[in-house]
């Protein structure tokens, strides 16, 4: 919560499976160990305001030719629009690229999670009262 608290508008949280890079990417890591990024994402959610100045303040790696879109996100997006009416659906980028925003994200929230593709950026946005 203090992290969450912490954190301005536009700024990143991501949180990142048991082999995200996370110690070579984050400026400051929180170690989850032993939790799934669905539970941290209950747990948060209610109390994290989506950014709405962008179109998709929910992002996630993108996949390579082939690839299935992984069952995490249907349970990521049950989860968000339990909270977030405005939710559309997440932005997709590549996984290099993925690193490099991590690296500037405010937090990276290490877990034990082996989800494919279970990594998640969310964007912050404004609380009002």
């Amino acid at each position: 919560m203090k992290t969450l608290m912490e954190m301005g508008h536009g700024d990143e949280i991501i949180l990142a499976d048991g082999n995200f890079p996370a110690v070579t990417c984050a400026k400051r890591l929180i170690r989850n160990d032993g939790l799934l990024i669905p539970d941290i994402l209950k747990a948060i959610i209610p109390y994290f305001p989506l950014d709405q100045s962008v179109d998709h303040p929910v992002i996630v790696m993108g996949l390579l030719p082939g690839e299935s879109a992984p069952e995490i996100w249907e349970t990521y997006r049950i989860l968000i629009k339990e909270h977030v009416d405005s939710f559309v659906d997440f932005d997709y980028v590549e996984r290099f690229t993925f690193y490099e925003r991590a690296k500037n994200a405010f937090s990276v929230v290490v877990t034990s999670d082996q989800s494919f593709k279970g990594n998640i950026i969310l964007k912050k946005g404004v609380v009002r009262g």
